[in-house]
């Protein structure tokens, strides 16, 4: 068992104001293997109050080459917690081992470090005529973070706004909080000044709307669900505070008919299933030109079948089991609903008999997709593709864009210049082209309901800054 019976608050360890205590259970055994306190308003007050002692005292003065130090500190810390980080977000999430342990601990943790780089080289005065523009930290920022990556999230928000000179609230996804816990002991280790980084634990409609809410807080990042997103939304608007909204995703990828098929298939068969479906950006549709749908769905059963389904710390799983009971239950009603209105199931569908325990799905595809279908238009958020026919390449695009959501997508075609141009007419904060890779310096988030602001890369420092002129 992994037990944190105390907050992280005001640099020290505290008890939570409240004597419950949320359990922690793993996606792969059903068990519970962890607890954290179940935090609420009060503890949310003290760390607030905290955080705005540090904003408007050590942090607030400290410079640029300190936040430096501090962050790169943190950085070399974190590195030593990998393998645990791995272990618990396996645990958690449902994560594959191996893929958790690059993706979910190694890429997160360099990141804290890349966030130092990135306000070391900022350009944080300009003239501009008479003018002195000065980008200042925004205050305190409270962070509320999903499960599906739990400490990447954390990251996005917490290392860019440590380095703009911003103290943090945060508040971890409930079904995954243990890395964080385990950020707040690296932030004790290397004694990061007291009421910086502040950790509290708790349901989010408690501790989660306490940090909106709270008249202290100068700025909410927020990762979740839509209708979770809505609620910050309306929350912060009503103490018209700053929101960075980074939510849902029905991404599109499409495959022209010069693309290279059986490449460009595997490539976004893949890049659905990853995580098990459970990524906000994954490619859900897969929109192909009519005459070769059902030579795509082949491809996409063949590549599936690749992708072992199994015990999270198997090496040899490459798809582990979803969340919660909860999450496995939404997604197998969505497969239902795919097969009640009309959709081909190619390959998958229901619960594996083979794996008694643990919340899995089978990887399923559905080919003859309708845009009208639920499954084509909601995020299941599980590993579920639908196999979209289309006529024309203008039909493609204008398919990709009927969509609430705008987050991300993909484009293969037989030249970088025809993909470019489909590229540039999809209303999508990102699109990778014929296999483009994921690039780190790249800012992340996405147009429409998909959400406000952006996160990584130099970039994302912006959302934490607030701008003032000085004329002279």
């Amino acid at each position: 068992m992994i037990i944190y019976s105390h907050q992280f608050i005001d640099g020290a360890w505290r008890l939570s104001n409240s004597t419950d205590a949320l359990d922690v259970v793993s996606s792969a055994t059903e068990e519970v293997f962890g607890r954290v306190p179940r935090g609420n308003a009060s503890d949310v007050d003290l760390a607030v109050t905290a955080a705005r002692a540090a904003f408007d005292g050590v942090w607030g003065r400290a410079t640029v080459a300190a936040r430096v130090d501090w962050l790169e500190k943190l950085a070399v810390e974190m590195k030593t917690r990998v393998p645990a980080i791995a272990v618990a977000i396996a645990h958690e999430v449902g994560t594959a081992h191996g893929y958790a342990t690059k993706v979910q601990a190694e890429f997160p943790v360099s990141m804290i470090g890349a966030n130092a780089r990135y306000i070391h080289e900022a350009r944080l005065e300009e003239e501009l005529g008479n003018s002195l523009i000065v980008k200042e930290p925004v205050g305190v920022v409270g962070c509320i973070t999903p499960w599906n990556y739990p400490l990447h999230q954390v990251v996005c928000k917490m290392a860019p706004a440590l380095a703009a000179g911003c103290t943090v609230v945060l508040k971890p996804a409930e079904l995954a909080p243990l890395s964080a816990f385990m950020l707040a002991e690296a932030a004790h280790e290397v004694s990061l000044p007291a009421g910086v980084l502040n950790i509290v634990s708790g349901p989010g409609r408690v501790v989660g709307e306490a940090i909106v809410g709270h008249p202290d807080v100068d700025m909410v990042s927020f990762t979740g669900s839509l209708a979770a997103g809505r609620r910050v939304g309306s929350l912060a608007g009503d103490g018209i505070k700053k929101v960075c909204l980074e939510l849902g995703g029905k991404s599109a990828f499409i495959v022209l008919d010069d693309a290279p098929f059986e490449k460009a298939v595997a490539a976004g068969v893949n890049n659905c299933m990853q995580n098990s479906g459970q990524t906000c950006s994954a490619w859900t549709r897969m929109l192909v030109p009519r005459a070769r749908h059902d030579e795509v769905a082949e491809l996409a059963a063949a590549q599936l079948a690749k992708l072992t389904l199994g015990d999270p710390f198997d090496p040899a799983t490459r798809l582990g089991p979803l969340a919660s009971a909860a999450q496995r239950d939404t997604v197998l009603d969505y497969i239902e609903t795919g097969k009640r209105e009309g959709a081909t199931l190619v390959a998958g569908g229901g619960r594996p008999a083979q794996l008694g325990t643990g919340y899995f799905v089978e990887p399923t595809i559905f080919a003859d997709v309708a845009p009208g279908m639920t499954i084509a238009r909601e995020e299941i958020f599980g590993p579920v593709l639908s196999i979209m026919p289309c006529d024309t390449e203008a039909d493609a695009v204008r398919i990709a864009n009927d969509s609430i959501y705008g987050l991300a997508g993909g484009v293969w075609a037989g030249t970088k210049e025809r993909a470019m141009e489909v590229a540039r007419r999809m209303r999508t904060g990102q699109v990778d082209i014929n296999g483009g890779r994921f690039n780190i310096l790249a800012p992340f988030g996405g147009y429409k309901k998909s959400g406000i602001g952006r996160e990584i890369g130099p970039l994302a420092l912006e959302e934490f800054f607030q701008l003032k002129a000085i004329q002279q």
